[in-house]
């Protein structure tokens, strides 16, 4: 995972749990869920990531096993 995926990844993370804790202190719901549903969105694209880091991982292990 680059650099920059994982400041992404941390950015919407953050956003989310602010957003959030916005929401439940002000008591807009919709906000509370924006939160919620963006800091799930940053979880997600970290697993994605880390899928393709795997893959690209064993592809590399393959190839050089080939060798």
């Amino acid at each position: 995972m680059s650099v920059e995926e994982k400041f992404d990844n941390a950015k919407d993370k953050v956003a989310g749990k602010a957003k959030e804790v916005e929401g439940k202190v002000t008591g807009d719901k919709q906000r509370e869920a924006e939160g919620k549903a963006q800091g799930l969105f940053g979880k997600a694209k970290d697993a994605v990531t880390e899928a393709k880091d795997a893959v690209k991982d064993s592809i590399n292990n393959l190839k050089n096993d080939k060798k």
